[in-house]
C-alpha cells in the first residue's frame, strides 16, 4: 500500500483565498494533479513520465490559491514543496540524475532556495450553454542534484474543451478534447566527479527537452467512451541523448474503449503504437487490459 496524498485545506479564508498543506500532487498542468484511476488512458503520456515521473510529481509542502471575483472562473495557485524524494523527478531525485552519468552530489533541502516552487494560472470559460473550455499555464523551478547551482525549470500549457448537450443521460453523450505541452531546461553544472571520469560526452550545460499530447474522448452511449491520443517527446539536441535512450525522441499513438458498469467500476482495452530509434525496427505494439473498482464512499467528479 502507498499513501498518495494526505493534506488539509482551509474553508473560510476571506478574499477568495485558500491554503492547502500536506503531501499532495503538484498542481502543474491538467493530468499531473489527477490520481491514476481518473486518467482517460491506462498509461500517462511519455512527456509526463519523463519530466514529472511515473508516479506523478508530488511531495510535502503548502500552497495558497486565490479565486478573485471576476465574470469568469480564474484561479492563481502559488506553492512550495520538498524538492527531494523519489517523486521529485527532474529535481533532487537521484534516479533522473543517473541519466547524466550518475556523477551527482548530495544536496539536501536546507534553505528556502532549495525548495521546489510552483505556479499555476487556470481559467474556465463557457462557450454557450453546452460547451466549456479550460485554459491553464504552469511553471516549476527548483534545484537538481548535479551540483551546487544545478537547477531545473519546467513550463507548461494545457487546454480542455468539453461539449455536452443539455438533454443528456447522466452525462452521456459528450465529446472532450484535452492537450498539454511542456518544456524543460535542465542545467548540469560541473562538479568534482567530472574531472576524474572518462565520459564519452560532456554533460555540463543546459539541456532542453519538450513534448506534449492531444487526446479526444467520445462518450457515445451511457457507460461507453472511446478515445484516441497522439503524443510526442523530444530529447536534448546534443550528444547526451545518444547514450541514454530515456532522453531520445519518442512518439506514441493510442486508442482505447472503456465501459463503466457503474460509478464504482470500469473495464478498458487499449492499443498503443510506440516509435523510437532504440526500439527494434523502430516501433513496438502494446495491448493493455484494465479493470478497476472502487471501495468506500464515491468521491465527487472534477470537471
Amino acid at each position: 500500500m502507498e499513501l498518495e496524498e494526505a493534506f488539509l485545506t482551509t474553508q473560510t479564508l476571506p478574499y477568495g483565498l485558500q491554503v492547502k498543506a500536506g503531501t499532495y500532487f503538484t498542481e502543474f498542468g491538467r493530468l499531473n494533479p489527477q490520481h491514476p484511476h481518473s486518467w482517460s488512458f491506462v498509461d500517462q503520456p511519455v512527456i509526463n513520465t519523463r519530466l514529472l515521473g511515473g508516479d506523478g510529481l508530488r511531495g510535502p509542502g503548502a500552497r495558497v490559491s486565490w479565486l478573485p471575483l471576476l465574470p469568469w472562473y480564474t484561479e492563481l495557485i502559488l506553492g512550495v514543496q520538498n524538492a527531494n524524494g523519489e517523486t521529485a523527478v527532474s529535481f533532487l531525485n537521484t534516479d533522473f540524475a543517473l541519466n547524466w552519468g550518475g556523477l551527482t552530489v548530495d544536496r539536501e533541502v536546507a534553505t528556502l532556495a532549495d525548495l521546489l516552487r510552483s505556479v499555476r494560472w487556470l481559467n474556465s470559460l463557457s462557450l454557450g450553454s453546452e460547451t466549456t473550455v479550460n485554459l491553464g499555464l504552469s511553471g516549476l523551478w527548483g534545484p537538481n542534484r548535479t551540483g551546487p547551482g544545478g537547477k531545473t525549470a519546467i513550463y507548461g500549457g494545457d487546454l480542455y474543451l468539453k461539449w455536452q448537450p443539455l438533454a443528456n443521460d447522466q452525462g452521456w453523450p459528450f465529446v472532450a478534447f484535452q492537450g498539454e505541452v511542456m518544456h524543460r531546461n535542465y542545467l548540469v553544472v560541473d562538479n568534482e566527479f567530472y574531472a576524474i571520469a572518462d565520459l564519452p560526452y560532456s554533460p555540463v550545460g543546459t539541456h532542453t527537452d519538450f513534448g506534449g499530447y492531444a487526446q479526444l474522448q467520445w462518450g457515445f452511449k451511457r457507460g461507453w467512451v472511446a478515445g484516441v491520443r497522439y503524443e510526442q517527446a523530444s530529447g536534448p539536441d546534443d550528444d547526451v541523448r545518444e547514450y541514454f535512450p530515456v532522453l531520445q525522441d519518442r512518439t506514441r499513438l493510442g486508442g482505447n474503449l472503456t465501459y463503466y458498469p457503474s460509478e464504482f467500476s470500469k473495464l478498458r482495452v487499449q492499443l498503443n503504437l510506440d516509435g523510437a530509434n532504440f526500439l527494434e525496427q523502430g516501433q513496438a505494439w502494446s495491448l493493455w487490459f484494465q479493470y478497476e473498482f472502487l471501495l468506500g464512499q464515491h468521491a465527487g467528479h472534477k470537471f
